[in-house]
């Protein structure tokens, strides 16, 4: 049984997971095995598997228990998933899990293993992404209750949005604000940072150059790159700034 890394995206309404094969050596890349989500439907959980190549392995309901099919519950989906994990036929033996936290502030500028001091500055930030953070902690927290023994890590959307210029993530007003934490964060950092390091094997050097890229989707933003590295962003604060999105209207003359 080869150990494996389990990486889960917590939203308000499912969980999104990816199951990556543990390589024999360090100089070999991680193998996607598994992919898929988990959903409610209705008064039923929904689990679906995919390979890698996007091919449906599997599609399982689960009755919720009576009273919980008024709203998404994290703790049954969970339940569904690592059931699901521990009764495949070849069991995948979780090393580690990866879980996309939306919000890292000024302190997490990358990757760090969980912890309880780790927990409490994450909610701190809350009130800076309350649509997503609290489902991100609230799986960490369940996850370490089933599964007490694996390490778990954070991994942040505004992590790479970082190396911005001072320029590029102040907001033109007084110190005393911008030290208060009122800047130009930047989101959907995991998936420009997963864009920078693909786009050199499709545009060689011209990939550390300056590039666009487009994240589009129910939410979206723009990011600008130079040298492979986060240089401006349409998003700031919050996730409301830039583009128009599926539910939200982008940036809005404050004259309006």
């Amino acid at each position: 049984m080869s150990k494996s890394i389990l990486v889960l995206n917590a939203g308000s309404s499912s969980i999104k997971f990816a199951i990556f094969q543990i390589p024999a050596t360090a100089t070999e890349d991680l193998t996607l095995v598994r992919k898929g989500h988990v959903a409610q439907m209705a008064a039923q959980v929904e689990l679906r598997v995919e390979d890698a190549q996007g091919n449906r392995l599997a599609q399982l309901y689960t009755d919720l228990p009576a009273g919980l099919n008024s709203g998404f519950d994290h703790a049954v989906a969970i339940e569904q998933l690592l059931a699901w994990v521990d009764s495949h036929p070849n069991p995948y033996d979780i090393a580690a899990v990866g879980h996309r936290v939306v919000h890292g502030g000024g302190r997490y500028t990358g990757p760090v293993p969980i912890d309880n001091e780790v927990l409490a500055s994450l909610a701190a930030l809350v009130a800076l992404a309350p649509l997503h953070q609290p489902h991100n902690l609230h799986l960490i927290k369940l996850l370490a209750e089933r599964r007490p023994g694996i390490p778990q890590v954070a991994c942040f959307d505004t992590a790479f949005h970082c190396s911005q210029p001072a320029v590029a993530q102040a907001f033109a007003l007084p110190n005393a604000i911008t030290e208060r934490g009122i800047k130009r964060y930047g989101f959907h950092g995991l998936s420009y940072e997963y864009i920078a390091s693909q786009l050199p094997k499709y545009l060689g050097q011209q990939a550390m150059g300056r590039v666009i890229v487009a994240h589009l989707g129910n939410g979206a933003s723009l990011c600008g790159l130079l040298a492979g590295k986060s240089h401006a962003t349409s998003m700031g604060f919050s996730a409301l700034d830039g583009l128009v999105m599926g539910t939200r209207c982008g940036a809005l003359d404050p004259g309006a």
